[in-house]
C-alpha cells in the first residue's frame, strides 16, 4: 500500500490550513466559550466542496475519495475539534447514509442540498438509555395507512438544534429484534418534530449537540431508507465508515496537540536552555510522535480498504479505538509539557486536552471498539 499523501490530498491540506488560518482560528475560543455554532464557517465550507467530500459530482459533491476525506478532517481538527467533529458527522453520518442507502428520488433531493452545505444533516441514534445498547430504542414508528407515526427522544445528536434534515432511527418491529429497526428521512419543519435539550460539555464546545424529540410526527413511507426493518444493519455499515472520520478527528487533534508542543519546547527556557533539550521533554515528544505514527497508519489502512470495498469493520475499529486514545494521551502529554501554561486558555493545548476525550466516547466508545474487534478476531 502507498499512503503517500497524493497531489489532491496536498492541494486539500493546503486549502484547509489557509482557510482555518483565516475562518477558523480567530474566533474559535470565543466559539469555545459560548457555545455557539458557527454554521457561517460550514456554509463557506460547504463552497469548497468539504461538506460532500465524498458525494458524486453529479449530487453537487467533491466526489473524493476516504484519503482526501480523512486528510480533511485531520486540518481541521489540527486546529479546532469542533468543527472537524461537526463536518465529520456532516458527511459520514447523515448525508453518508442517504447516499449509501437513498433510491435515486432521495439522493436527487436531499444530496445536493447536503453536499453543498444548503442544509445541515443530523443522525438520530443514541437516546437517553441506549447508548451502545442501541437494540433497546424507545423511539417508536407505527404504521398508519402510507405514513409512520414516529414518538420519541433522541440524545447526543450533533446539529440536534441546527440540522435542516435528519436521519432518524427508530423501531418498527419488536424490542431486541434486529430486523425491527428502520431509518427515515425527517424534515426539520414537520409537524411533531422539534430539538430539545442542548448539552453543556466539557469539550467540542462550538459542535452542537442536543436533543431531537418526536411527538405524534407523522412521516410518510417515501421516506424510509431501503427497506423497513433494514436500520440496524444499515446502521452499522455506516459507522464503520464513522470511525474511519473519528480517527481522523483524533489524529489532527493529536497532531495539533504535538505540533503546539514541539514549537513550544524550543521556544521555552529553562535553566539556561530549551526545554527540548531535556531527555524528559524529548522522549516524551519521542513517544508522541510514535504513537501518532501509528495511528495514521491504521488510519490509512482503514480508509485505503473502504475505498477498494473490501469490509473493514475490525481495521475501522483498529484505527477509531487506537487514534481516540493516542489523542488523548498525545493532547495529556502536550499539556504537562507546557506546565503551567498548559492549563490556561491563553495556549492552545488544554483545549485539545478537552475535545479529545470525546473520540474515545463518540460513535463507539473505546470499550466497544474492543468488543468489535474481539468478536472479529474470534469468529475468524
Amino acid at each position: 500500500m502507498d499512503f503517500r499523501p497524493t497531489e489532491s490530498q496536498q492541494l486539500i491540506a493546503q486549502t484547509i490550513r489557509d482557510f482555518a488560518e483565516k475562518h477558523i482560528r480567530p474566533d474559535m475560543m470565543d466559539w469555545d466559550e459560548s457555545q455557539r455554532f458557527p454554521i457561517e464557517v460550514f456554509k463557506k465550507l460547504g463552497e469548497l466542496g468539504l461538506m460532500g467530500v465524498l458525494v458524486p459530482e453529479k449530487y453537487n459533491g467533491a466526489g473524493l475519495s476516504y484519503f482526501e476525506y480523512v486528510t480533511a478532517i485531520q486540518e481541521l481538527a489540527r486546529v479546532c475539534g469542533s468543527v472537524g467533529l461537526s463536518m465529520a458527522a456532516h458527511n459520514s453520518l447523515c448525508t453518508g447514509h442517504i447516499l449509501a442507502f437513498g433510491n435515486e428520488e432521495q439522493k436527487q433531493k436531499y444530496l445536493p442540498k447536503l453536499a453543498t452545505a444548503e442544509w445541515i444533516g443530523a443522525w438520530g441514534l443514541t437516546e437517553a438509555n441506549t447508548g451502545s445498547d442501541s437494540m433497546r430504542m424507545q423511539v417508536v414508528a407505527k404504521q398508519d395507512g402510507d405514513h409512520y407515526i414516529l414518538n420519541g427522544a433522541k440524545n447526543w445528536i450533533t446539529h440536534g438544534i441546527t440540522g435542516d434534515v435528519a436521519v432518524v432511527l427508530a423501531r418498527t418491529g419488536e424490542l431486541l429484534d434486529s430486523k425491527g429497526i428502520t431509518a427515515f428521512v425527517v424534515e426539520r419543519g414537520t409537524p411533531g418534530f422539534k430539538a430539545g435539550k442542548k448539552e453543556n460539555k466539557l469539550g467540542m464546545r462550538a459542535s452542537e449537540t442536543a436533543e431531537m424529540v418526536f411527538e405524534d410526527c407523522r412521516v410518510h413511507k417515501s421516506q424510509i431508507l431501503g427497506a423497513v426493518g433494514d436500520g440496524f444493519k444499515q446502521a452499522m455499515k455506516v459507522l464503520d465508515g464513522g470511525r474511519i472520520s473519528i480517527a481522523a478527528l483524533s489524529l489532527g487533534i493529536a497532531k495539533g496537540a504535538f505540533d503546539a508542543s514541539v514549537k513550544y519546547s524550543k521556544e521555552r527556557h529553562q535553566f539556561g536552555q530549551p526545554i527540548s533539550s531535556f531527555q524528559a521533554i524529548s522522549f516524551k515528544l519521542a513517544d508522541m510522535a510514535t504513537q501518532i505514527e501509528a495511528a495514521e497508519l491504521l488510519t490509512l489502512q482503514a480508509a485505503d480498504m473502504k475505498n477498494r470495498g473490501i469490509p473493514m469493520t475490525k481495521e475501522s475499529a483498529f484505527a477509531k479505538y487506537y487514534a481516540s486514545e493516542v489523542a488523548v494521551r498525545v493532547s495529556t502529554e502536550a499539556v504537562q509539557i507546557f506546565g503551567g501554561y498548559g492549563y490556561t486558555k491563553d495556549f492552545p493545548v488544554e483545549k485539545f486536552y478537552r475535545d479529545s476525550k470525546l473520540c474515545t466516547i463518540g460513535e463507539g466508545t473505546s470499550e466497544i471498539q474492543k468488543l468489535v474487534i474481539a468478536r472479529n478476531i474470534l469468529k475468524a
